[in-house]
């Protein structure tokens, strides 16, 4: 023992690398040149991933040409279906954006920057399939042909023609039909309730799968830890999507564990196939969603996936990030505009254009306008016309019970008063 004076303990606390009026360094993301990550076999064992859990899965180099062993077989129809996909998803935010700001509706998060993520996802899958996703997953839905975008607006107005009645708060939409479950307001929720339908589908003998979503931030709540646990002993059918878009609401990626290892290295500490995957690049996302989706149907269990994106925009209509990071981040983000680098490589196929692009691009803006145009001639916040007072009350038992009859007499009565002192 040393009788030489010790410091005095401290703790680390991470901040991000720039605050407002500064330049970010992103150089902590650590990244590689595309092409250079291995792509093992499905039936790799969990422990041998580990490298692969803090490289990065890249497809689509400098130039626009897809290269390395991750690269898809080049299906150019499907690709073009992807980047309409991703401009629709933007057209859509954008509008729905600025329905927020003229108090159509009360709330919207957007997916700006992210938009390669769940598209790309939603064309690896299999009908019957089930994703359980938060709320910046919209490209899910709208990268399919069969969910009228003015159903979607509905349920963000709470009009008449909502499907959720106004249950739910704008933006957590609920397709069964689509594979898409409810989204909850709730971090972390969607990994145990993807791992357990994943369970299920195995108990009764399925062949579907599930893929549960995540971001960065929620990764610090118990049920993620939860999720990979029962994921990796019951190799569960499942894929594990961890969203690092670097922040959660105002807190930088870091304080969640980010800082000195990846999100995607806890997955290969629990046992499970993990990957590390550049998520603004549409044909890696594709190339190791199928990766993965292959490995759960083929009974070698979950894999955790890691997409590195970044959040263009605000965390919702809510939040202001100029506050705590600088406004030029997105402009300097080294992976790039996702929908731009599909662009690219489509013309570098010579199957695009730019004149394309931007006929295309009009094409669909015109289509969201018409679609919100749909929806509110079933009504918007500004008019009132919302879902009747009873639809609170139904569906939540097959017969109405007393004490909800009850509530419902009493809510009724409390409305009567109300409209009576508006009129006075």
């Amino acid at each position: 023992m040393t009788n030489r004076p010790r410091e005095p303990l401290r703790l680390h606390v991470p901040e991000p690398n720039a605050r407002p009026g500064q330049h970010t360094d992103f150089s902590y993301l650590h990244l590689f040149p595309a092409g250079v990550a291995r792509r093992p076999p499905i039936d790799v064992a969990p422990a041998d991933t580990a490298d692969l859990s803090y490289a990065l899965v890249r497809v689509l180099d400098d130039d626009g040409r897809a290269v390395g062993p991750w690269a898809p077989v080049a299906d150019v129809a499907l690709l073009k279906r992807g980047l309409v996909a991703m401009l629709r998803t933007r057209a859509f935010d954008a509008k729905m954006l600025t329905a927020q700001r003229q108090k159509k509706i009360s709330f919207y998060m957007q997916c700006l920057g992210e938009e390669a993520i769940a598209t790309a996802h939603a064309l690896a899958l299999e009908a019957g399939d089930m994703c359980f996703p938060t709320y910046r997953q919209q490209g899910l839905l709208l990268a399919r042909d069969d969910i009228p975008m003015a159903e979607l607006m509905c349920q963000l107005m709470s009009n008449e023609r909502d499907p959720m009645k106004g249950r739910q708060l704008p933006v957590m939409y609920s397709y069964k039909r689509a594979g898409f479950f409810t989204i909850s307001g709730n971090l972390a929720t969607q990994f145990i309730q993807a791992v357990g339908w994943a369970m299920a589908s195995a108990i009764k003998g399925d062949t579907k799968i599930a893929s549960g979503w995540i971001g960065d931030g929620a990764t610090a709540e118990a049920d993620f830890h939860t999720a990979l646990t029962f994921a990796h002993v019951y190799r569960a059918p499942v894929i594990l999507n961890v969203v690092n878009n670097q922040w959660a609401i105002s807190t930088f990626q870091a304080i969640a564990g980010g800082e000195a290892t990846t999100f995607a290295a806890r997955g290969v500490g629990c046992g499970i196939a993990s990957l590390r995957v550049d998520g603004n690049d549409f044909l890696a996302v594709l190339a190791a969603s199928r990766w993965a989706a292959e490995r759960a149907r083929s009974n070698l269990g979950p894999t955790l996936i890691e997409w590195v994106t970044y959040r263009a925009g605000a965390h919702s209509t809510s939040d202001d990030p100029s506050r705590y990071r600088p406004a030029d981040d997105w402009e300097h983000f080294p992976l790039g505009d996702p929908i731009e680098r599909l662009k690219r490589h489509l013309i570098v196929l010579g199957v695009w254009s730019d004149d394309e692009h931007e006929r295309t691009r009009k094409a669909l803006e015109a289509e969201v306008a018409a679609a919100q145009k749909e929806a509110e001639r079933h009504g918007t916040l500004l008019d009132g016309h919302i879902p009747p007072l009873e639809s609170m009350f139904e569906d939540v038992f097959a017969s109405m019970p007393p004490h909800l009859r009850d509530q419902l007499r009493q809510a009724r009565e409390a409305e009567a008063a109300r409209r009576a002192g508006k009129e006075a």
